[in-house]
């Protein structure tokens, strides 16, 4: 089998301009970054503003394990199996960030003959959208420290500072940091830290602006950090919300791509849903649904996490209606939720399979809550048994939910007709009765507790009293009423990243608070998460090369 990025480079790729004929867009909609790539003009969206909706389906997982799942390829194979059942149909995807790319997750742009492409610009520095993020993310922080050092106008506690630098690379050694050192000239030395991007408030303000003017408002309200008095200050306070947006001028437009089989693909933004809100932008999804019968949009990791907030954030604030969801899972992934490690996945283990189906039926359990029918996409893998596919496709049944086999990795939009058809029914049965998991009106820790006790399955949850102290103050300065966004370990319905398949008797530990105010949401940190990963013993990038001839190699 041939390597992805192998697959990728012999694409017959038409000109962006042609996939955006598809779709009915003029010239004058598309500014192009080469021949493969475009943005989209937001005025097309102010256009079509008033055009009835398409159809909206999300793609969520179980827990994700070493085994791998293929969520972004099975959305990418759904849209293209959509298009060949006749249906008008977009892919949206978040963009990848460069330090899984270099690390170790890998890219985001899917796999075997399921990708979009150009795959290498995509999963490298595709049209900029996250530098710019990263750019706008370190201009404020050096406009925060040059105000203390030009006075302090604001009377910023320098030990107060909440906004933290930003690059979009896996680097451990930048968590936490002393800067300004070397003198009065050097500007005041403090503690300060490195996120990466995709966890920057700014990543999640661009996914969730509906408008430049909404984004600047957004961008205003960001706390950069608290007075002497304990009294919050913004980043509009600083004058910094100008020069912000004009960082942002462009990589607030939506990119225009296209999958292996010429089906559109919009892909923007790239929050992470471990630590951020990870979904795709609110004007990519809102955009696709004007020009196309289908969107096959994805939140990250499993649905515990993407696509809880994807429901209690993103469709909140954007009053999206989803018509249905694919919860992807393979029987590989489910037999190491059972116990069983990467080197054995390939034999028969009916007891493993079993206990391992408890994480699948729980994610079934957490899209049932939000009130939207779903299908189970099992991705087949050629060491998959007849007994190990009907034991799963009977005990789906059970909790009311269809199996449909997958073989969209093999053989693209040809192996997903039948999800596509399955979808499509689910679709028009009109039977979504979509509602958020929980009102604002409730307390932080109530809400919280909610997700923890109903999405998690824990018996409770424990606040740190770092963490109950800044809530109080969250709440004392008008921040009470904002969603939450769970910052934790992707690999487990706890915070403990080795309790697989169902834990049962646990609590989530909250350790910290932050807040969102720009974005809209508290962000509460459970167990060891971290928002600056770090490289694996054996970096993926260590492999990674580029010929005299241009081909690129060990990209996937």
């Amino acid at each position: 089998m041939k390597t992805d990025v192998q697959i990728a480079q012999e694409a017959k790729m038409l000109p962006i301009i042609e996939i955006g004929e598809k779709l009915g867009l003029k010239e004058e909609d598309l500014e192009l970054y080469g021949k493969y790539k475009a943005k989209i003009s937001l005025d097309l969206y102010n256009r079509l503003k008033e055009k009835e909706d398409g159809k909206l389906i999300l793609v969520t997982a179980i827990n994700p394990t070493a085994a791998g799942e293929g969520k972004t390829t099975t959305n990418v194979g759904l849209s293209m199996g959509l298009n060949k059942i006749g249906k008008k149909a977009i892919t949206t995807l978040r963009e990848p960030s460069l330090g899984p790319c270099f690390g170790v997750k890998g890219g985001a742009a899917g796999g075997g003959y399921a990708q979009v492409v150009p795959m290498d610009d995509i999963n490298l520095h595709f049209t900029g959208d996250i530098h710019a993020i990263t750019t706008a993310n370190n201009l404020l922080a050096a406009l925060i420290d040059n105000h203390i050092q030009q006075g302090n106008k604001a009377n910023i506690d320098p030990r107060r500072i909440t906004w933290r630098r930003a690059i979009d690379m896996n680097d451990r050694s930048l968590r936490d940091i002393v800067i300004a050192l070397g003198g009065r000239g050097n500007g005041v030395p403090r503690q300060d830290g490195f996120d990466i991007s995709v966890a920057s408030e700014i990543m999640a303000i661009l996914c969730l602006a509906t408008s430049m003017k909404d984004l600047k408002e957004r961008l205003s309200r960001m706390i950069v950090g608290y007075t002497y008095e304990n009294i919050p200050v913004t980043a509009g306070e600083l004058e910094a919300t100008g020069a912000l947006a004009l960082l942002l001028k462009d990589a607030i437009k939506p990119n225009l791509v296209q999958t292996l089989e010429n089906t559109p693909a919009i892909i923007h933004g790239g929050p992470f849903a471990n630590i951020a809100h990870g979904c795709n932008s609110v004007m990519a999804t809102k955009t696709a649904l004007k020009i196309a019968e289908y969107v096959v949009t994805e939140a990250g990791f499993g649905a515990d996490l993407g696509a809880e907030k994807f429901f209690n954030i993103k469709c909140r604030y954007a009053g999206l209606n989803p018509s249905a969801v694919v919860i992807v899972a393979t029987i590989r992934a489910l037999k190491n939720h059972g116990g069983v490690g990467k080197t054995e996945l390939s034999q028969v283990n009916m007891k493993a399979l079993a206990h391992g189906f408890e994480n699948l039926e729980k994610q079934i359990e957490n899209v049932n809550k939000f009130g939207v029918p779903a299908v189970v996409a099992l991705n087949v893998f050629p060491t998959d048994t007849k007994e190990e596919l009907k034991f799963v496709e009977e005990r789906c049944k059970e909790q009311g939910v269809d199996v449909v086999l997958s073989r969209v990795w093999e053989k693209g939009g040809e192996g997903g007709t039948e999800l596509a058809k399955r979808v499509v029914e689910l679709a028009e049965e009109g039977k979504s009765a979509f509602s958020p998991l929980y009102s604002l009106e409730m307390s932080t820790k109530e809400k919280i507790e909610t997700i923890a006790k109903k999405i998690y399955g824990a018996d409770g949850v424990e606040f740190s009293i770092k963490a109950l102290k800044e809530i109080e103050k969250y709440e004392k300065i008008g921040l009470g009423q904002l969603p939450i966004c769970m910052a934790k370990t992707q690999y487990s319905l706890s915070d403990n990243p080795k309790l697989l398949g169902r834990p049962k008797n646990f609590k989530i530990t909250v350790s910290a608070v932050r807040a969102s105010a720009g974005a809209g949401f508290l962000v509460a940190l459970t167990g060891d998460v971290m928002t600056m990963p770090g490289l694996p013993k054996v970096p993926a990038a260590n492999k990674m090369d580029i010929l005299e001839s241009g081909e690129i190699v060990g990209l996937f």
